[in-house]
C-alpha cells in the first residue's frame, strides 16, 4: 500500500465482508494512507471480539466502544463509521479547507449521513426487518413486504435526493457533491449505489436505464475511475459481497 506522513491507521473491523468498514477503507485507499486491518491479519477476528466483549485493557483514555468499525490510530480508540469518517476526513483532506470553507465539514457529513440513513441502514433492514438477530430464513415474507416497499419508494427517493445535490450550486463543477472536489461524502455514496446495484440488480439497472438519477450514478462511475480507488476495487483487499449489509436473494430481487 501507499504510505503516508503519518502514524499507521489501524481498523477493526469483521474479516469476510466488506459491511460498514468498507467506507473507512474507502477514505483509507484514495488517501493513500497507511492502515492496517483485522480483516487481512492473523487473529483479527479476535481483536474485533475482544473489544466487543470487554476484554480489552482499559487504557483510561478511550471508552470502551459498542461495536466496529472501529479505528485505531496512535492513542486514540474510536468507533461509529460516520464518526471515523468525519476524524479521517480532517486528516486525509477528504473535507473543505476550514480557511476557505468554514462549515464545509459539517455539510459533508450530512451528506454523508444521510446516504449511510437511506442507503445503507435502510437496505439492511430489507432482510432483517424483525431483528438482528434472526436469520433471514426466520423473517422471509417480512423481508419481502420490506423490500418491495424500499425498492418502489425508499430508494428512488433518497436517488432523487443526491441527483437533486448533484444539480444543486452548492455541488460546483465536476462530478462530485459539494464544492467542486471530491470529500469522504463521495466515497460514501459510491459505495452505497455499488453495494445496492449488488443487492438489488433489477431495481438499479431499471433507475439507471431510465436516466432521472444519471448524476449519481455518473458520480459512481467517476469514483471507481479515480486511480486508487480503481487499483484498490482489482486488489484483493476488496472483498465481496456476501452475508453483510449488502446481500443478494433472487426473491428479493425487485424491479420497481
Amino acid at each position: 500500500m501507499a504510505t503516508a506522513k503519518d502514524v499507521p491507521y489501524h481498523l477493526i473491523y469483521w474479516p469476510g465482508i466488506p459491511g460498514r468498514g468498507e467506507h473507512i477503507r474507502l477514505v483509507l485507499e484514495e488517501a493513500g494512507a497507511a492502515y492496517s486491518d483485522t480483516a487481512f491479519t492473523e487473529g483479527g477476528i479476535g481483536e474485533v471480539l475482544a473489544f466487543i466483549q470487554g476484554e480489552t485493557p482499559d487504557d483510561g483514555i478511550n471508552p470502551p466502544v459498542f461495536a466496529p468499525p472501529i479505528l485505531k490510530h496512535g492513542e486514540l480508540v474510536i468507533s461509529q463509521t460516520p464518526n471515523i469518517l468525519q476524524y479521517l476526513g480532517g486528516r486525509l483532506g477528504l473535507v473543505p479547507d476550514p480557511e476557505k470553507d468554514r462549515d464545509g465539514l459539517y455539510r459533508v457529513n450530512s451528506l454523508a449521513l444521510t446516504a449511510l440513513d437511506g442507503l445503507s441502514n435502510e437496505p439492511h433492514d430489507c432482510h432483517h426487518p424483525i431483528a438482528s438477530g434472526l436469520y433471514y430464513e426466520d423473517q422471509k415474507p417480512e423481508s419481502k413486504r420490506r423490500s418491495e416497499d424500499y425498492v418502489k419508494n425508499r430508494l428512488p427517493r433518497f436517488l432523487t435526493y443526491f441527483e437533486r445535490v448533484l444539480r444543486s450550486r452548492s455541488s460546483g463543477e465536476g462530478p462530485w457533491l459539494y464544492g467542486g472536489n471530491l470529500t469522504y461524502a463521495d466515497l460514501v455514496l459510491f459505495q452505497c449505489v455499488d453495494g445496492l446495484k449488488f443487492m438489488f440488480p433489477k431495481a438499479m439497472a431499471k433507475l439507471e436505464r431510465e436516466g432521472e438519477h444519471a448524476k449519481v450514478f455518473a458520480l459512481h462511475q467517476a469514483v471507481a475511475e479515480r486511480p486508487r480507488i480503481a487499483a484498490y476495487l482489482k486488489s484483493p483487499r476488496r472483498q465481496k459481497y456476501s452475508n453483510g449489509i449488502y446481500r443478494y436473494y433472487e426473491e428479493l430481487d425487485i424491479e420497481p
